[in-house]
C-alpha cells in the first residue's frame, strides 16, 4: 500500500479511515460497502464532531479527508484493495 500512516497487523499493512457525513447509508456505498463498516453519532454540533475526527485523522494507522458531506455521523473501516477513498 505505500502508506505511512498505515501499520502492521499480523503481517498485514492495515489503515482505517475516518470520515464524517449526513448520509451514512450513502457513504458506505460510496466507499465499496466495507465490511467492517461502524459509525457512531449523531453528534450534537459540528463542533463536537470535528473533534471526533480530529481524536484520528493524521495519527499512525489512520487516513481521512475531505469528500463527505455533513458532519452529524462518525465512520470508520479498515483500507482494503476492495474499498474507495
Amino acid at each position: 500500500m505505500g502508506c505511512s500512516l498505515c501499520h502492521e497487523w499480523k503481517g498485514k499493512i492495515m489503515a482505517y479511515y475516518v470520515g464524517l457525513t449526513d448520509n451514512p447509508a450513502q457513504r458506505k456505498q460510496q466507499h465499496g460497502n466495507p465490511a467492517d463498516w461502524q459509525q457512531t453519532g449523531p453528534f450534537a454540533s459540528e463542533q463536537a464532531a470535528r473533534a471526533w475526527e480530529k481524536q484520528y485523522v493524521g495519527k499512525p494507522g489512520y487516513l481521512g479527508g475531505p469528500g463527505g458531506e455533513g458532519w452529524k455521523y462518525g465512520y470508520w473501516y479498515t483500507v482494503t484493495p476492495q474499498t474507495t477513498q
